[in-house]
């Protein structure tokens, strides 16, 4: 039977400077295992304003700081907040035992709200 582990997280945004967005948040994460590999749907928050500052990216983080998996996000969600996607396949070592998701945007990079997650084994 897989395993389904969900994390949400309900974050208050104070309001910034008009017009522009902050760094990318991870606001929920649902981990599966499939066998030997683990799928991932990840919610990203991060007011997007266009091409010029959006949401690039997220990453799954073990705790010795190893990338293990990253999702390009390719355009913009201006209009889709927050938003959510998944990325499967993703090999996780037997001795990993808590992954970090972590979001990135093309401004400020990464230092949004990251979710770290216990993988039962």
């Amino acid at each position: 039977m897989p395993r389904l582990i969900r994390m949400t997280a309900i974050l208050l945004l104070a309001a910034g400077t008009p017009g522009l967005a902050g760094e990318a948040d991870v606001v929920g994460v649902e981990a599966h295992r499939n066998g030997d590999t683990w799928s991932f749907d990840v919610t990203l928050r991060h007011d997007d304003t266009g091409w010029d500052h959006f949401a690039d990216k997220w990453e799954v983080v073990a705790s010795d700081g190893r990338v293990l998996a990253t999702r390009t996000l390719h355009h913009p969600h201006v209009d889709e907040q927050p938003f959510t996607r998944s990325l499967g396949s993703v090999v996780i070592p037997e001795s990993v035992a808590t992954v970090t998701l972590r979001a990135h945007d093309n401004v400020h990079g990464y230092g949004g709200a990251v979710m770290t997650v216990e993988l039962p084994r």
